[in-house]
């Protein structure tokens, strides 16, 4: 199983990053998601792209690397 580490700027409070943990686990392929307000820990076969992508999707403006 991979893992993938992604950095965030700009989380402000626990409301996003419930979000932010909502939408990497509906993501077919993620097996398990630990979400911070500084980053993540995602286990899965799912694409680097696909997980930023989803993310970007909420517009919360929040930057992810």
């Amino acid at each position: 199983m991979a893992h993938q580490s992604l950095s965030f700027k700009g989380v402000k409070n626990t409301d996003q990053v419930n979000q932010l943990t909502t939408v990497l686990m509906m993501l077919d392929g993620v097996e398990s998601v630990e979400v911070g307000q500084h980053g993540a820990e995602v286990e899965g076969r799912v694409r680097r792209s696909e997980l930023i992508n989803a993310i970007r999707s909420l517009k919360l403006n929040i930057e992810v690397s």
